[in-house]
């Protein structure tokens, strides 16, 4: 298919996990130390809310990635452990401060804040995400501030508010190919999620921008490799490439499980494309060593 990716034998579908995705167990110290400043200020982290399996590595590192606008998502991605329902347009507006008090008692330097769907709000969460920027720069004077935005149903208007407040990185994720958008993504839209990245770019193109998919949901090599493309077209700098792991039985299937040597053709395929930086593992997740993949870039200074 000229895509210049070293050709490997599929692996064939396991049925239980592979030696290498083999994590340990929550625990320490650091952990327990955040989990409690966690609970005490009544924030949530993607870390727990999606079941991520790296939460007790990178809580024992103190970094964790904070996630804004309650926990209620208003979509039903087929992936996802975050919990669905109707948040019905309720906002905590003291949530910013409160993340801000968090990172500081948790010594963080570089922050990454995510959030759930709000398709219920008109700017769809984006006013929130623009003032824990500017909290966290209140607070944590240098610190640099991640953002893992929503679509926010394709509005220019929303992606202008987050970019204003000047994140140092605007990530995005694709999550996966575009034929498997329906199951995996419902009340979302591949061409939507491209065009969001694109537009960072033009409205802001001194802000990298950033993308995750996950593999393992039955897509091809192929169609991995073509949204490598795309994303490279839209000049994305940075992109994360993980293995899917089914949450609960709640979740869609594991389809298969990529080989570790898979994972590092796949980065060689980013990286020939164009992309800067690609990190490319079983276990890597859009927050995984964030700071570490960004160490090359000229970031924005604070306002």
């Amino acid at each position: 298919m000229g895509t210049g990716l070293i050709q490997i034998e599929l692996s064939r579908p396991r049925a239980r996990r592979p030696e290498w995705l083999k994590v340990r167990l929550p625990g320490g110290d650091n952990y327990h130390d955040l989990k409690g400043i966690v609970r005490e200020l009544e924030l949530h982290t993607v870390c727990e809310s999606a079941r991520c399996p790296n939460v007790g590595e990178c809580w024992a590192h103190r970094t964790a990635t904070f996630m804004i606008l309650g926990e209620l998502c208003t979509r039903r991605c087929g992936f996802c452990a975050v919990p669905k329902g109707k948040p019905a347009g309720e906002v905590d507006l003291a949530e910013p401060e409160r993340v801000a008090a968090a990172a500081a008692r948790m010594g963080l330097k570089y922050v990454v804040v995510t959030s759930v769907d709000r398709d219920d709000l008109k700017d769809g969460g984006a006013t929130i995400f623009a003032r824990t920027i500017e909290a966290l720069r209140e607070k944590i004077p240098g610190c640099q501030v991640e953002v893992l935005i929503p679509d926010f149903r394709g509005s220019d208007e929303a992606l202008g508010i987050v970019l204003a407040a000047r994140p140092g990185v605007l990530n995005h994720n694709i999550e996966t190919v575009p034929r498997m958008y329906p199951a995996a993504r419902r009340g979302s839209y591949y061409d939507r999620s491209l065009r969001l990245l694109q537009r960072s770019r033009e409205l802001a193109p001194a802000i990298p921008t950033k993308s995750g998919l996950m593999v393992g949901l039955g897509e091809t090599l192929e169609e991995t490799c073509a949204v490598l493309a795309d994303l490279a077209a839209a000049g994305v700098g940075i992109v994360t490439i993980g293995q899917y792991l089914r949450p609960s039985g709640d979740q869609l299937p594991v389809a298969r499980f990529y080989s570790p040597e898979e994972f590092a053709a796949l980065k060689r395929e980013g990286q020939r494309l164009g992309i800067r930086h690609v990190a490319s593992g079983p276990l890597v997740r859009s927050s995984y060593h964030a700071h570490e993949q960004t160490a090359s870039f000229d970031r924005p200074r604070p306002a």
